[in-house]
């Protein structure tokens, strides 16, 4: 071994040093590292994780890395593991939960020393035989968290609040919803909606038309004539982005005409014309707590977290008093 030829010191020794074992004295570490940088050594992380019991990888698998609030909080994941030794190893699900499913046992057959799932669409019992093997995080909103699995999710039921109670102030008595998916944050966005609204006016995505959806709303609002909302709330800035794409076409003035709050406050929200009123989502936040609890678990923390992180809302150009 170089090194040990180098230093004048054992292979032994050197060993220890460069696998961060104990019983290496801080000079003959320092002498070894030093001799490794010089020399052009490169660590064998996989053969060290042989030795230690562990990658220092972590796995993140997102619903979808295309989408600006996952972006924001695998970035937040990313950040925070900056000093602590973990590197991040990332796979897409894709929007599908078998996908989805696939890439967590995946993640596990790669030996990755814990999952941040960054969806609520892994299987329910993916998510229990997963943290059987392995701590495990979930950021989102899932119908069920096993009692194993530490959760962070955005309060959906303020939010909608916050959305709803703006457009009310502003003097709009006429407000919709319109619903994306019917995943629990898009329903529990739905209720605070309905909870505030005397006759509620909601309009569902049908999963056949997805990319019809901002069609759907203006068919629905030229259907309703002067009875139609003069308000939506959407469930999603990419939704209200293209409905307010649709409005503009259609000839409608935005906001005089068709006020628009979205939620999640991407940079969607402040790249269109007129910028977006839009709740947001401590997204970065979200991220670097859930590593943060990750590791947590790894250090032999057995009870479980839930963390419910509050919203707020992000005035702009989307909406004017009436």
């Amino acid at each position: 071994m170089d090194i040990a030829h180098d230093t004048g010191l054992s292979k032994s020794l050197v060993s220890l040093a460069l696998s961060g074992r104990p019983g290496v004295g801080e000079v003959s570490r320092r002498r070894i590292l030093e001799a490794a940088d010089r020399l052009g050594y490169q660590r064998n992380t996989w053969a060290s994780s042989l030795v230690k019991g562990r990658t220092q990888l972590v796995g993140v698998i997102a619903t979808d890395i295309a989408s600006a609030y996952n972006a924001d909080v695998i970035t937040g994941i990313e950040d925070a593991t900056d000093g602590t030794g973990y590197s991040v190893l990332l796979a897409h699900g894709r929007r599908d939960g078998k996908i989805l499913g696939d890439r967590v046992r995946q993640m596990l057959q790669l030996g990755v020393d814990g999952l941040i799932i960054v969806s609520s669409r892994v299987p329910a019992d993916v998510v229990s035989s997963a943290a059987a093997e392995r701590p495990v995080v979930i950021v989102g909103r899932p119908d069920t968290v096993p009692d194993e699995v530490d959760l962070i999710r955005n309060d959906d039921e303020v939010g909608g609040r916050l959305a709803v109670r703006h457009l009310q102030d502003l003097g709009h008595a006429r407000i919709g919803f319109v619903a994306t998916s019917d995943r629990a944050a898009i329903r529990a966005r739905e209720g605070a909606y309905r909870e505030l609204v005397g006759t509620p006016w909601v309009l569902r995505r049908d999963p056949e038309r997805r990319r019809d959806l901002a069609a759907d709303v203006m068919a629905r609002l030229r259907a309703d004539g002067a009875d139609a909302p003069t308000a939506l709330f959407i469930a999603t800035d990419g939704a209200a982005s293209r409905v307010v794409g649709a409005a503009l076409d259609a000839g409608l003035r935005i906001p005089q005409d068709l006020a628009v709050v979205g939620y999640n406050n991407s940079e969607l929200a402040t790249a269109l014309r007129p910028t977006l009123t839009s709740v947001d989502q401590p997204r970065h936040q979200m991220g670097t707590l859930a590593l943060s609890l990750l590791l947590e678990r790894l250090q032999g923390r057995a009870e479980q977290r839930i963390h419910i992180m509050e919203p707020t809302l992000r005035i702009r150009g989307t909406t004017v008093p009436v």
